[in-house]
């Protein structure tokens, strides 16, 4: 199963957009998802943090992640990335009680989440979706992959 979901996040072509992005505005402490201690949480004996970030509006895409993660910087701070669909808009939900993490030496941390998100066609419902990424916390590449469909 680790095997399959490191190749599947290797190889595969994305299904939809996503866009993996330097710390900006989304990143605001402000917009970390309330209650804190259910949106967040931390792998790697606490080097890597995941958040959920709900930044209000729009509506049709105001949730991102937050990726605090090694390579480290020259004062000791982790590298911030924020993952969003597409581009600078987000998704239009994240399930994050339902993230998953697993491990492979080979690929990295492996991450899945449940979201939501408003398909590049003229949807007027947002459609279910499964975000998948890992992350190499030697290089700090994040490598996402969104399958639409539940």
């Amino acid at each position: 199963m680790i095997r399959a979901l490191a190749a599947l996040a290797v190889l595969a072509t994305p299904a939809a957009a996503q866009d993996v992005i330097a710390c900006d505005w989304q990143a605001s402490a402000w917009n970390l998802a309330e209650p804190w201690e259910d949106n967040s949480r931390t792998f790697s004996n606490g080097a890597v943090r995941i958040a959920k970030l709900d930044v209000g509006e729009p509506a049709f895409g105001g949730f991102f992640l937050l990726v605090l993660s090694p390579p480290y910087g020259e004062l000791g701070e982790r590298q911030c990335r924020v993952l969003t669909f597409p581009e600078t808009s987000g998704f239009a939900g994240i399930d994050f009680d339902r993230l998953e993490a697993a491990y492979d030496p080979s690929v990295g941390l492996m991450f899945t989440v449940p979201v939501r998100v408003f398909a590049l066609t003229d949807a007027v419902e947002p459609v279910g979706a499964m975000l998948k990424f890992s992350l190499n916390q030697a290089t700090g590449a994040i490598s996402p992959l969104l399958e639409l469909g539940d």
